[in-house]
């Protein structure tokens, strides 16, 4: 029995697209490979020690929330949000996350977004964005099965397809 809603819990249809809690681990390698030269010249290097707990921070804070009211969009100092009827489309620079294209022709970076989670802002979107691998995924399917459907001429069933034998690469020539 799953548990009862909320008003905290975000409803099913409701995707999160964060950093990997797994960063977590590098917060801690940072903070150890600062602590010796911290501990080595306090007096120097003491404040390094507050860059993962700042690193640590950000990773908590960015993050894109895809949802039926629209996207949500939390970056380092401020949140963005975009409701459905603003969007234009989203764009995927060659590098860093994703961008939405406003209808008035702005954009707003989607953190943590990338190509790879299309699948996952599609299911979120209820169709408003586009799935490209299961819309590869159906073309393929539709092309299975028209191919099925369809009669082929196969030269193999007739008997009319000639057989040429390949030398075997055993024996030598001379």
């Amino acid at each position: 029995m799953p548990p009862p809603l909320s008003s905290h819990m975000p409803d099913s249809t409701t995707q999160v697209i964060q950093i990997s809690r797994l960063s977590f681990l590098a917060c801690g390698l940072l903070f150890l490979a600062l602590a010796s030269p911290a501990l080595a010249w306090p007096e120097a290097f003491a404040w390094t020690l507050v860059i993962p707990f700042l690193v640590a921070a950000w990773v908590v804070r960015v993050r894109t929330v895809v949802g039926p009211d629209g996207v949500v969009a939390r970056s380092t100092f401020s949140t963005t949000t975009i409701p459905w009827e603003s969007l234009k489309g989203i764009r995927f620079p060659k590098r860093g996350w994703a961008r939405a294209t406003l209808t008035d022709d702005s954009e707003v970076p989607l953190p943590v977004v990338t190509f790879g989670r299309l699948p996952q802002l599609a299911e979120a979107s209820g169709g408003r964005i586009t799935d490209p691998y299961a819309a590869a995924d159906d073309a393929r399917a539709a092309e299975a099965a028209a191919a099925e459907s369809s009669p082929v001429n196969d030269d193999t069933a007739s008997g009319t397809r000639d057989e040429v034998s390949e030398p075997d690469s055993d024996t030598e020539t001379k």
